[in-house]
């Protein structure tokens, strides 16, 4: 009966997927209601195995992934940017030399990014770039790969590639069931592939990284450091590769072989652009945290969930505090041989405390999520997409933070019942 239901519920999911990736008003509940058949499909996927569920996973999956490419870019214009960045490398200038809107730039502006109006459809044009080299590295093969006036499919057909191969490398390492959470998750279609965010390179990178076998050493490290040299937001995954490295004693030789090629991929990635560069390599980083209410803990909503419970002044404070002990109790308590678990509880924490407004951070969550088998840790980007719709931010991280914790204490009810009582002694 469940696969009649699911080949009912996951068409019905593309169909909404579809109707949400030409932006029309009412967005917010039509991703609603995506998120609901998510939910519905996820449960209904219970009562299948084999074959069948394999089928739906990748099938269901290419669909859901598809319904990005219908649209141009429905609610982000970060991906005019990559382009842009790709076009000025492949005219042989650094990405980190030139804001979009300097006049030294003028000859390689295009109509499409650049209409006749004299506007562009480039984000912040008066500000340099603000993505690391191994994004730009993807900007330029995207740009030199793609014909002549595709625009901005180029990057939405890079993003929906970049979502299956995750698809499959999760059902390779850890199976059909765990590859459902990413199949199907209506965040994979809006952001990595309709709005085309490069951060999903980067998971693809955590997802290898942690699919290495045996890889606690330096195979490990790279991909995770290549990771960090796509979007810096994957260095939360390190703490999970170093879990339990602090148990008995501190395993040395685990830190070096996991931050050693960690650090020499980061550096010889930046490498390259630093020598080839006038500019700052970090572009417009510091720039964009202050502008996007970080050093203000009242402003846009930023630390909602945390000034819920404390002054706004000392919310930075709190994030730092907290941070601190989850990666600490990572590193000493946590199993190393389940790094994502880890990975999991630093990054998501991490996003349920700062509050983003920026629903493609929660990328690396889902993926996280689906290999440690956390359901509940979905809401955290399901929050992240009401934020950056207009919904109320804070109510939706607090409602995600408190599912989080209602199910780690009903897991931990769980492990307790069943642990077995020692027989008492017997009196002879």
């Amino acid at each position: 009966m469940s696969r009649y239901v699911l080949g009912g519920t996951l068409p019905a999911l593309v169909a909404v997927l579809v109707r949400m990736t030409h932006g029309k008003p009412d967005l917010l509940w039509w991703y609603a209601a995506g998120w609901a058949l998510f939910a519905a499909a996820l449960w209904l996927a219970r009562g299948l195995s084999g074959r069948r569920l394999a089928f739906w996973v990748v099938a269901g999956g290419i669909a859901v992934s598809a319904t990005g490419l219908v649209a141009p870019p429905s609610t982000s214009t970060d991906s005019y940017r990559y382009a842009w960045d790709g076009r000025v490398q492949a005219a042989g200038f650094s990405p980190y030399d030139y804001a979009p809107a300097d006049p030294a730039l003028a000859a390689l502006r295009d109509p499409w990014l650049f209409p006749a109006d004299g506007g562009t459809l480039i984000n912040r044009p008066a500000v340099h770039t603000v993505y690391p080299p191994l994004a730009q590295v993807y900007f330029l093969a995207v740009h030199g790969l793609s014909p002549d006036g595709v625009r901005h499919k180029a990057l939405q057909v890079g993003g929906a590639l970049l979502s299956v191969a995750v698809l499959l490398a999760l059902r390779r390492r850890w199976g059909d069931r765990t590859a459902a959470y990413w199949a199907w998750c209506p965040a994979v279609p809006v952001e990595a592939v309709n709005n085309a965010h490069v951060d999903v390179l980067g998971v693809l990178l955590v997802v290898l990284a942690f699919s290495v076998t045996g890889g606690r050493g330096w195979g490990r490290g790279a991909l995770l450091g290549a990771a960090v040299a796509v979007k810096l937001l994957p260095v939360l995954a390190l703490p999970g590769a170093l879990a339990g490295v602090l148990r008995g004693g501190i395993d040395r030789r685990r830190i070096l072989t996991a931050l050693m090629p960690a650090g020499l991929v980061v550096v010889l990635a930046y490498l390259p652009y630093t020598l080839g560069s006038r500019a700052s390599v970090l572009g417009y980083l510091f720039g964009y945290l202050q502008e996007e209410g970080y050093e203000d803990p009242g402003a846009r909503e930023r630390y909602g969930v945390l000034r819920l419970a404390v002054p706004d002044s000392w919310a930075p404070v709190v994030v730092v505090l907290v941070m601190a002990a989850l990666v600490a109790y990572v590193l000493r308590r946590g199993d190393p041989d389940r790094p994502w678990d880890g990975a999991l509880l630093v990054s998501g924490s991490l996003l349920l405390l700062l509050t983003p407004g920026y629903s493609w951070y929660a990328l690396l969550v889902v993926a996280l999520a689906a290999m440690a088998g956390r359901w509940e840790w979905l809401g955290v980007a399901a929050a992240g997409a009401v934020a950056y719709l207009g919904g109320p931010a804070t109510l939706s991280y607090a409602l995600a933070a408190g599912l989080v914790v209602l199910t780690a204490c009903e897991r931990q009810r769980g492990r307790a019942s069943t642990e077995v009582t020692p027989p008492l002694p017997s009196v002879r």
